[in-house]
C-alpha cells in the first residue's frame, strides 16, 4: 500500500474522541499518526494500521 507523509487516512474504527481521520507524520515499519479530531499523536505498527484503513486522501483526492 502506497502511504506517504501528509496523507489523511480514514479508518474503519473511530479513535476514542470520535474522529476517523488520521494524518500521517512518519512512515516506516511503524506509522506515526495524528488524530484530526483531538490532535493526539501515536505510533502503530504498519501491518495493523494497513488492515484498518478505509481510504487514503492525498492532495484532496481519494487514492484508495
Amino acid at each position: 500500500m502506497d502511504i506517504q507523509v501528509g496523507d489523511i487516512l480514514k479508518m474503519k474504527k473511530e479513535h476514542p474522541c470520535g474522529s476517523k481521520e488520521m494524518l500521517v507524520l512518519r512512515i516506516g515499519a511503524d506509522f506515526k499518526l495524528r488524530c484530526n479530531g483531538c490532535g493526539r499523536e501515536f505510533m502503530t505498527p504498519r501491518s495493523k494500521c494497513e488492515k484498518k484503513i478505509k481510504n487514503v486522501t492525498r492532495d484532496g483526492q481519494i487514492i484508495i
